[in-house]
């Protein structure tokens, strides 16, 4: 563990660089505690407040940058990634189109503090065409205030911080065990609550074939699109109606719906595992809708498929 402690003391800012490298990458490695001990040795003046501040804005702009030119080439297919690799529940996809289709590119100061968007927020900046200018702007703000929110308690804590160093390297082998099992237990927590939410949504789907036989009936289904605003512009399934999951009882009586409890009711979102459609579509059912499915694949699927789409008004 002591070895460990001098490689800290003596590489902080490489490790610094690394882990919020990873961390804005998309990995699951939580780079606070990383600054906030760097912060504390930054008290000792082997390096300053101010590189720390730096090596960990540079590193998470190297990694936003990829991540906004990614989205901008490959659009809704690297949200879905970030989602998957940030072990963020689904819905994160449909909450960042919401929070930046209504803020913009000045969300991204706050991004990096607002747990499931600073992992989505930046490939959505360039899914939906941001000025490079723009983001770079506001992405470099948030940077700096995010990564100096953590150097900065790492000094002013610099006493408890050093105190729980020495215990560590008090601990030997057995401190240096600990740190993995928190970092195991923190990885397995996020998984954890992941699996819970997907299991929590689990209902039959139906699938896009299947929907465009029932679409052809003399009495076809209500389809109902969850998806965002900022979706919209990709087109829906013909005469689909909109439902704001985040405003559902508003969205719902200026639907029309409350009332029509017989009829099929197929949900469908474009986020993975269909997480929004199916959240409500279990909301339709709490209020007396009785045959109510997700559609499997989403708007992605149907696309995919070639079936038609129309311009939403």
């Amino acid at each position: 563990m002591q070895v460990l402690l001098t490689l800290v003391e003596q590489y902080g800012l490489w490790l610094v660089f690394a882990n919020v490298l990873a961390l804005q990458c998309g990995l699951p490695v939580p780079a606070y505690p990383t600054l906030i001990v760097v912060g504390a040795i930054t008290a000792r003046g082997d390096v300053t407040v101010a590189q720390v501040i730096a090596v960990s804005t540079a590193a998470s702009l190297i990694a936003d940058f990829a991540w906004y030119f990614a989205g901008a080439r490959h659009g809704r297919r690297v949200l879905r990634l970030m989602c998957r690799l940030s072990l963020s529940p689904d819905s994160c996809v449909r909450q960042t189109e919401n929070i930046y289709d209504r803020w913009g590119a000045p969300s991204l100061v706050v991004a990096k503090f607002v747990p499931g968007f600073a992992a989505v927020a930046t490939s959505m900046a360039g899914m939906v065409r941001t000025r490079l200018a723009s983001f770079a702007l506001f992405d470099t703000i948030g940077a700096v205030l995010w990564s100096g929110v953590a150097v900065a308690l790492g000094w002013l804590f610099r006493d408890a911080v050093n105190d729980v160093l020495a215990v560590l390297a008090a601990a030997g082998h057995w401190g240096f065990i600990a740190l993995l099992v928190a970092l195991a237990v923190f990885i397995a927590v996020k998984a954890l609550q992941r699996y819970q939410l997907i299991r929590s949504l689990r209902m039959s789907r139906v699938s896009v074939d299947e929907l465009n036989d029932l679409l052809t009936r003399q009495t076809p289904p209500l389809v109902v699109d969850v998806r965002s605003r900022a979706s919209q512009t990709r087109g829906r399934i013909p005469g689909a109606v909109w439902i704001d999951s985040h405003a559902f009882d508003e969205s719902l009586r200026a639907c029309g719906l409350s009332e029509q409890t017989g009829q099929d009711v197929i949900v469908y979102c474009d986020c993975p595992n269909e997480a929004s459609a199916a959240t409500v579509a279990k909301k339709l059912m709490r209020v007396g809708f009785k045959r109510v499915r997700p559609l499997g694949g989403g708007i992605d699927a149907w696309i995919e498929k070639g079936y038609d789409v129309e311009v939403a008004g």
